[in-house]
């Protein structure tokens, strides 16, 4: 029995621990090594099979046209690739969102988006796809998307879509959203960015790590000289954070976030944060949430 329905799915928002640039291919795309961290904050999508084959996305985003999503175009590689594999279409899909991770932020959200996108419709579809299917569907969409599929902790190489799995402090984060978007491309188009990292090996990290209770003192974020130069609000949110831990960026920016042993530390800090800035908690993520949520679902069909 097909489930027509599938809500409260969660798309958690990912940090990167460090984030080196170690060279750049001859097709423009940068060489990358970074660790992916989930955490347990990000939207929650909502799903809703529908008679005819249209796929749609029932939420407005503001700046994102439908038809542009991620989202949107995910399902529509994976509804062709359902189609080919059983030989007739698979119905239709509204999606809902209930957006809270900001765009231009380094959190990922349209990546975790349209990852739980995929698992979800994969499962009210009975597509049947395997993960590492649905990983290499993906990647022509967006190199973090992969990760989310994923589903844990990993060391990513190559433009991203290299994973190993890795172990990583059971910590709290607290993240400030420096209130501007920073678009990627600004930023590995810049003059300014450094792309001769040395490589670091899997070990190296996990050496690393297993001597601290929280993230702390392993890389950098080379992005991020470029960001604070561009965007004045991201120096000042690493430099108001630095006061109480390692703060650093993620991703491409806007965000920026520290590590703390614990919920009370975090909540400690939390409340200090100046008003200007929004700021939020949240804790590691060792396996991506949705996993658990479709395994309750396959037990209630």
């Amino acid at each position: 029995m097909r489930a027509r329905f599938l809500h409260d799915c969660p798309a958690p928002a990912k940090l990167n621990l460090f984030l080196h640039v170690n060279g750049r291919r001859a097709d423009g795309y940068h060489l990358l090594q970074t660790v992916f961290q989930m955490v347990d904050h990000g939207d929650l999508l909502h799903f809703d099979l529908r008679a005819d084959g249209r796929i749609r996305r029932t939420t407005e985003v503001p700046g994102v046209p439908e038809e542009s999503d991620l989202i949107v175009r995910a399902l529509v590689l994976l509804q062709a690739a359902c189609e080919e594999r059983h030989g007739h279409p698979p119905p239709g899909i509204d999606v809902a969102i209930d957006k809270r991770l900001p765009m231009g932020g380094g959190l990922g959200g349209g990546s975790s988006d349209a990852a739980t996108a995929l698992m979800v419709a994969n499962a009210l579809w009975q597509a049947g796809l395997t993960r590492e299917e649905l990983m290499a569907l993906a990647l022509p969409l967006g190199a973090d998307i992969p990760f989310f599929i994923f589903g844990q902790t990993a060391f990513a190489e190559g433009v991203g879509e290299a994973l190993q799995a890795v172990e990583a402090p059971d910590c709290w984060y607290l993240v400030i959203e420096p209130g501007v978007a920073v678009p990627t491309a600004a930023i590995f188009c810049s003059e300014q960015l450094t792309r001769d990292t040395a490589p670091v090996r899997i070990t190296d990290f996990s050496r690393h790590t297993m001597k601290h209770t929280v993230f702390k003192g392993f890389g950098k974020n080379d992005l991020q000289a470029v960001a604070v130069s561009l965007f004045p609000p991201v120096a000042q949110a690493i430099d108001w954070l630095s006061a109480h831990g390692d703060a650093r960026m993620t991703g491409s920016g806007a965000c920026v976030f520290c590590a703390f042993s614990s919920e009370t530390e975090a909540d400690t800090v939390l409340q200090q944060v100046p008003g200007v800035w929004k700021a939020w908690k949240a804790k590691a993520l060792m396996h991506h949430p949705l996993n658990t949520v479709l395994q309750v679902s396959a037990v209630i069909e």
